[in-house]
Formats: C-alpha cells, structure tokens, sequence
C-alpha cells in the first residue's frame, strides 16, 4: 500500500524535502510490516470468505495506521514550509510522489485482466468499457461498475481506494488544515471519531470505503486518522521508550492477528482510535538499534511500491484458486512464494520504474 497514502500511506520520511530534519526509520519500518500485512490479507480473504477462520483478518486496518501516519508525515514534513513553497507546489510534490505508482498498478491490473491465465469466466466488457475504466484508473475518478469484482472504486487496482483517499486528504490539508489551530484540529478529530463509531456501529466494522456501496466509510477511515495524525505532531505527543522496532512490529502485528468476532464493531475502532495513534507516537519515540537501521529503511522504501503493485496477482491467485483448489500445504507454499516474488519485483519497480521517474519529474519541475 503503504498503504502510504501512500506522504502516502507509505511514504518513506527519508525523502528530500526532510533532509535537513530527524528521521523516525523505525516509523519507516513499521509501515513495510503494514504494507505486507495488507498482502498477506489480500491473499487470505481469497480463500477464507469467512474472515473469522482468517488468521490475519485485520490486515485491512493497516491502512488507518498508514492514514494515521500519513497526517503525522504531511505535518512534520509541510507545516513550516507550505506557505513558502505555495499550494500548487505542495500538489505537484504530492502527484509526483504518487502518481508514477498509480499509473503502473492500473496498467498491471489491466493486463492482468486481459491475459490471466486461470480466468474462468470469459471476458464481459467490450473495448471502450476497458478503456473507460482504465482511464479513470490512471485518473483516479472512481468507478464501481464491475460486480464481478465487487464494484471497488477501481476495479484493476484495487488498493487505490486508499490512494483516492489520501488524495483528497492532500487537498484538504493544501487548502485548509495547515491554515487551522490546534482547537479546530482538536474539534474536527473528535467529530471523526464518532463518525468512525458511527460506521462501525452500522456495518459492524470499520472495512469499507473500498467500493462503491461502502464509499462513505472510506471519507470517515481517512478523516480521522489523518486528523489524528496531525495531532500527534502538532501536539508533540512522541513517547521516548525502548520498544525498539521488534518490539512494535510486534505490537503492530497485533492489530491484524486479533480474531475477527461480533465485537468487531468495538475492538476496531478502539484500535483505529486509540492504539494507532498510540504506535504512531511510541514509533517517533523509540531509539532504532543501529543494526535494524537498513533494514526499517528497506521496509519504508518498498512498502508504497508493494502496495500498488501486488493486487494484480492478487486477482489472478483468486481465478487460481477458484479453478484448483489447492489444498493447505500447497496453498501455503504458493502464498509464501508469491509474497517474497512480489517483494522482488516491489523492489525492481522502485528501482527501475518509480525512482528515476519521479527523479526526471522533479528535475523537469526545478527547471520550470
């Protein structure tokens, strides 16, 4: 994903504009475990429709925390300087942080669409309603209009809901929260928080926001712990400790693990509400032993990358599974590999797609 938005959901904090700044690799790390947490959900869901046998049937909540992290970054990396550099400027770093990734994942979803070799059901839609949706992909419009795949907002990549999400966050915060006091941030934070109550009431989790018949749901997920996010640094509420970043991994794999019960409708938003933020600033907080530095950096790097690039196997592993049906052992296997392969070609596309993109992008921008 991250995610990050993602600062994405997952948008690595070692980034240019923070160079001169203290760099949270441990808050790097942490939104790597998210990113493969969502994978590894992704995975799962497709065998285990009932999410109660699911063993990680909370990964989907790793995108609040890359939301919640988003707002934290955003603030920490614009507050003191969006006013120098001016609204279009912020959006232009932001689509060129985002962009490249949004694009490539609409054209891996589109042709895994066209040539997946284990699709079952041929075929529905005529050239010019693939074109349609996958123009409004790369654009970022939504369009719910394939039921086969659940009507997500977009339907060859499914993850960006998050992405449109954290766009519109984006826009917000240029026009509008940087601008805001800590009183108004504080009032806005708690108005989404009954809206994330609210939603988890109704639909007895806080999941949606992904298609179209859950679209609201996704403005209350990024409205709160955007805001959240926010607040924390605003507010400078980063905890000192010694967790280290094994010791909130594990606090964050937590999160995804916990059973997928009745009680959804509570223990969701108490973790979206309260434990997220809590991470947030315990991760600000924790010293990084020197010899996990490379490796919460490589987490951080590969996260946003991985996240937009994983959900075309993801749709070919279902058309796989649906066809086969594979017993657990081999399930097993065929999951584990294709996560770590999916990590190497997260990795390839950052190196040689999404880096020298947005490195061409920036030197084009700075010669404007």
């Amino acid at each position: 994903m991250i995610f990050l938005a993602i600062a994405s959901p997952m948008e690595t904090l070692n980034t240019g504009i923070l160079k001169s700044k203290q760099h949270f690799e441990i808050l790097d790390g942490l939104r790597g475990i998210a990113a493969i947490a969502v994978v590894a959900f992704h995975f799962t869901e497709m065998v285990y429709t009932d999410y109660s046998q699911n063993f990680i049937a909370h990964g989907f909540l790793a995108v609040d925390f890359f939301f919640c992290l988003s707002g934290f970054v955003i603030g920490y990396a614009y507050d003191d300087r969006i006013g120098k550099m001016g609204v279009w400027e912020f959006f232009k770093s932001r689509l060129i942080r985002l962009h490249p990734l949004v694009i490539l994942g609409s054209v891996l979803g589109l042709l895994t669409y066209l040539f997946d070799p284990f699709a079952i059901v041929p075929q529905a839609y005529g050239a010019g309603k693939i074109a349609l949706i996958f123009l409004c992909s790369v654009l970022m419009i939504p369009l719910p209009v394939m039921q086969e795949r659940a009507f997500n907002l977009f339907s060859f990549n499914a993850p960006a809901w998050s992405l449109f999400w954290e766009y519109a966050a984006n826009i917000v915060y240029g026009f509008v929260l940087y601008k805001i006091g800590r009183r108004l941030l504080v009032l806005l934070t708690v108005l989404s928080a009954g809206a994330i109550c609210f939603i988890a009431y109704r639909a007895g989790n806080v999941m949606g926001g992904w298609g179209g018949p859950n679209f609201w749901d996704g403005f209350a997920r990024i409205s709160y712990s955007f805001l959240a996010g926010l607040l924390i640094y605003r507010c400078n509420w980063i905890i000192k400790n010694k967790l280290g970043f094994t010791g909130l991994a594990l606090l964050l794999a937590l999160a995804f693990l916990m059973p997928f019960t009745k009680w959804n409708w509570l223990t969701e938003p108490l973790v979206v509400l309260f434990y997220f933020p809590l991470l947030i600033a315990l991760g600000a907080g924790a010293a990084l032993s020197p010899g996990l530095k490379k490796l919460c950096n490589f987490s951080g790097n590969i996260s946003y990358p991985l996240y937009m690039t994983h959900y075309a196997v993801i749709w070919s592993f279902a058309n796989y599974y649906a066809g086969h049906k594979p017993g657990t052992t081999q399930l097993t296997y065929i999951i584990i590999t294709s996560m770590l392969l999916l990590l190497g070609i997260a990795w390839l596309v950052m190196v040689a797609y999404d880096i020298p993109i947005r490195k061409y992008l920036s030197s084009k921008r700075s010669k404007v």
